[in-house]
């Protein structure tokens, strides 16, 4: 495993990345882009790096790299997918996808027709909480699965880009429904949503989104399990969390109340005779990050942000490459986790009336 050129591209989020590749046994060389020219030369002291790039069209002029990870404004997420395909490089992008059912379809075809590797970094299954979750069900230990819940709230007040005020805040909903879908193994295909409140006049985009906060119920494929996913951006009172619990006849999992305590897991204990319900105990011993799943060189990035999964999400998109095969959030996975919410709004904005979710 050696010889690929890496290009991060977007340097604020992203900056946390190249470190981790440049420890990857797979990955030869590193190579940066962001629009901000200070912000890209100090990256490119800070990390050593000599391949330096002032735009994402210098990168696809170079024929010496293999790989693109996007890391730039949701915004920007389609029109450089296709352009990164396009000029037959592997592509990894930070979520969402996009945000138009029509571009998800032109993604899934640009990969196919490119025949390079894409990859949704989706960090919401690569976490601690997630793996660990992941470990009981496949084991078994959930037993049948009966409900799941997503929630991501956070307060985007103050100096966040300004195209934020005008997203539904269920068109970034992967981190709270990729886990669900994760685990049940499939997709949704059905949902009926609600906006909550309104927005303030001084943060409404006029024309554009109207719901601090939108919540919905989603009917998984071929399956009478249901899934719940909230999600807010705005006036919601509660502290930041991308969260999931999922719900077995056997054992439940349910994500931590506040961000530095540890997640609860349920047992439902047999029926005692003479006994209204069945005791439920609960365990909260803490969950292990996994440094074991990792090439011993990037051990040291498994504790770090949004759950320890960076490195995770690195090997991941290395290792489909120089195995020629699919990422394990590939295109048609990445469009079935992210046409649920873009869904959802359209279900919020006719007050709930049920949606049907395409299949990819």
């Amino acid at each position: 495993m050696s010889g690929l050129r890496v290009v991060v591209v977007g340097l604020g989020f992203g900056s946390s990345f190249v470190p981790i590749y440049q420890k990857h046994p797979a990955v030869a060389s590193v190579g940066i882009c962001d629009a901000n020219p200070e912000r890209l030369a100090a990256a490119a002291i800070r990390f050593s790096v000599e391949s330096v790039y002032a735009t994402l069209d210098d990168v696809l002029a170079d024929a010496s790299v293999d790989a693109v990870h996007l890391l730039t404004p949701v915004p920007f997420h389609f029109v450089q997918t296709m352009a990164v395909l396009g000029a037959g490089k592997h592509c990894a992008c930070a979520v969402p996808m996009a945000t138009e059912l029509d571009h998800l379809h032109q993604i899934v075809e640009a990969r196919r027709q490119a025949g390079k590797v894409y990859m949704m970094m989706e960090t919401a299954v690569y976490t601690r909480e997630f793996l660990y979750a992941q470990d009981l069900h496949a084991r078994g230990a959930l037993g049948n699965l009966t409900f799941l819940r997503g929630t991501y709230f956070q307060d985007l007040e103050g100096e966040y880009p300004a195209y934020w005020r005008g997203s539904p805040p269920m068109h970034y909903i992967t981190h709270a429904i990729g886990p669900l879908l994760a685990l049940a193994g499939r997709g949704a295909t059905k949902v009926c949503c609600m906006g909550s409140g309104r927005l303030r006049p001084d943060i409404q985009v006029p024309g554009r989104n109207e719901f601090p906060l939108q919540t919905a119920i989603f009917r998984l494929r071929d399956s009478d399990i249901a899934a719940e996913v909230t999600r807010s951006w705005f006036q919601t009172a509660r502290p930041y969390t991308e969260a999931f619990s999922v719900y077995g006849d056997a054992m439940g999992f349910e994500w931590q109340q506040i961000e530095d305590e540890e997640p609860a897991v349920y047992t439902l204990d047999p029926l005692q005779p003479g006994r209204w319900g069945r005791h439920v105990s609960i365990d909260r011993s803490p969950v292990p990050f996994r440094p074991d799943l990792l090439p011993p060189s990037l051990s040291e990035f498994a504790d770090g942000g949004h759950g320890g999964s960076h490195p995770h999400l690195v090997h991941e998109f290395i290792s489909a490459i120089v195995e020629g095969r699919p990422s394990r959030v590939d295109a048609t996975i990445a469009a079935d986790w992210t046409a649920p919410g873009i869904c959802a709004h359209e279900s919020s904005l006719r007050d709930g009336d049920p949606v049907v979710i395409p299949a990819f």
